[in-house]
């Protein structure tokens, strides 16, 4: 009698319980330990809005799938992380648009060989405490394929989203600052990167003075092309600043040069640049060359190769001055980012040995670059590519510097302009990034709207800029190690279409016999188990 009311008890117990057990390679369906810790947490409703709804091909709905698992187990974890069941309204869609972000375009050829054409939203919205982020759920790399983009924004998605909630659940709007003073790049000139920061910090921006503790309120500090040199007193915030376990994000050139004359004159000279920073940097393990690098991987320019200068002929022709840089897949900064554009960018040199300090190349030119040394000039009548200078390999041009950093200041005198001097500090554990480019963070504008950071109007294309720019602040300021998440790797598995389009015969009879040989085998061996033990009775 108890065991017939335990069964059916035991079966409704089951019935509630889910139990799922990750038997992939890659553990591509275990949730992150940071995950969980952030997840945890959470103490009021977290709602998302999955905008990726209609028709769409299997790989889309492969990223659909991903996005609505991965709501479901943070879900199992935590109630208050809820998936709107119910599609978006029409209005919803206006409102997304109207913040920026468009829907694609996909175009399918169908089986009697028209082209299709489907409307897609990659987005999906998560609001928490009365605010909202979009979570852009797409990754748009190119030069790789569809189905590689796909399987890499499915990879991106537990950052995404986490990333998302750490972000709306923070209580105060942690304040960053763009640097002034040196002749740094302008508001308007790095307007979209800025833009793009907003949705995590405020963003201030003012120069430093004299005094000692005014970078303190920061949490990162942005020095966006300067082309002048820092005082000693500057310097001395700074390093004080990063021994306090401030965040600097260098953007700095190498040389100096002048796009005015370049484009009037079609030449411009190329000096070294002395921002009087070399020696700080190199105490933290870092030197900026003052020197060009070139590489055939590099954007192209219109030149007007007519003789007639009545009638200009413009053709497209490679500008080796302005690299394409290639991107560390392994790295969390960059893993999973499209080329980053650049133009007359300088070498990086990591010095210091073993000095403590983990150093990471975020970006790197090609196999096929060559170094300028300065002085020199850079004339476009003469774009002739000599292949056999083009020898080097991946020269870095970004890298990241974590761990614990000692003073320049270590025994030197401090400068005496500075107010509310306090007890130096000699070490320090920070963060940083060091690019040998400054012209990465800027935007150009046309009809009076900035155009993004890394887009090129020649060649319609978008490159990686504003996302390297923004993971490079996120990695920064990130002490909770969210994007350790952006290191999770998901294989990508294809079929071989040309195999199976060519065994296709072999398929469709194997699929159609085996599992009527199978049963076959099967009733063929209870027949004879049958036989044989009722024969012996």
């Amino acid at each position: 009698m108890a065991l017939l009311v335990a069964i059916p008890l035991l079966c409704l117990l089951l019935q509630k319980a889910t139990v799922r057990w990750d038997l992939t390679a890659d553990q591509r369906y275990t949730i992150h330990p940071q995950s969980l810790q952030e997840i945890s947490t959470l103490d009021q409703p977290a709602d998302v809005t999955l905008f990726l709804n209609g028709e769409m091909n299997s790989s889309f709905r492969r990223l659909k799938e991903s996005a609505e698992y991965l709501c479901e187990e943070l879900h199992r974890r935590n109630r208050l992380f809820r998936l709107d069941a119910d599609e978006p309204e029409e209005r919803d869609y206006i409102l997304l648009q109207q913040k920026g972000f468009e829907p694609i375009l996909v175009h399918e050829r169908a089986k009697d060989g028209r082209t299709e054409q489907t409307t897609l939203w990659p987005y999906a919205q998560l609001t928490y405490n009365n605010k909202s982020m979009v979570i852009p759920l797409l990754k748009q790399n190119r030069g790789l394929s569809g189905e590689e983009n796909l399987n890499h924004s499915i990879e991106a998605l537990e950052y995404a989203f986490l990333e998302a909630l750490h972000t709306l659940r923070k209580d105060s709007v942690e304040r960053i600052a763009f640097l002034e003073g040196h002749g740094e790049m302008p508001d308007m000139q790095v307007y979209d990167f800025q833009q793009a920061l907003r949705s995590y910090f405020q963003v201030d921006r003012g120069s430093l003075g004299s005094q000692a503790d005014i970078l303190d309120p920061y949490r990162a500090v942005i020095i966006a092309d300067p082309q002048r040199p820092f005082s000693e007193t500057d310097k001395y915030i700074l390093d004080q600043y990063i021994m306090r376990g401030g965040r600097v994000l260098w953007l700095l050139n190498g040389v100096r040069f002048s796009n005015d004359m370049l484009t009037d004159n079609g030449i411009t000279p190329i000096i070294p640049l002395d921002l009087n920073l070399g020696d700080l940097l190199f105490r933290y393990g870092v030197r900026v060359n003052p020197a060009l690098v070139q590489d055939l991987q590099c954007l192209t320019i219109p030149v007007d190769v007519s003789s007639d200068p009545q009638r200009p002929q413009y053709q497209p022709l490679p500008w080796t001055y302005a690299p394409l840089l290639l991107t560390n897949q392994n790295t969390p900064v960059t893993r999973n980012l499209m080329q980053v554009s650049a133009t007359m960018a300088s070498l990086v040199d990591l010095v210091g040995g073993d000095d403590g300090i983990q150093k990471s190349i975020l970006l790197a030119t090609s196999n096929a670059s060559t170094l300028t040394p300065t002085p020199a000039q850079v004339d476009l009548s003469d774009l002739t590519i000599d292949q056999e200078r083009f020898n080097q390999a991946y020269m870095p041009v970004a890298v990241a510097l974590e761990g614990n950093f000692n003073s320049f200041f270590t025994h030197r005198i401090v400068p005496d302009s500075l107010k509310m001097q306090r007890e130096p500090l000699n070490e320090g554990y920070s963060r940083q990034i060091v690019v040998a480019a400054g012209s990465i963070a800027g935007n150009e504008w046309q009809d009076q709207q900035p155009l993004p950071a890394g887009f090129d109007r020649y060649s319609k294309t978008q490159f990686g800029n504003r996302d390297f720019l923004v993971q490079s602040v996120l990695w920064l300021t990130d002490d909770a190690d969210l994007i350790s998440l952006r290191q999770r790797q998901v294989t990508l598995r294809l079929i071989n279409t040309q195999t199976a389009y060519a065994r296709r015969s072999l398929i469709q009879w194997i699929s159609i016999l085996a599992p009527i040989l199978i049963l076959l085998i099967i009733g063929l061996s209870v027949t004879a188990v049958r036989t044989y033990r009722y024969r012996k009775t």
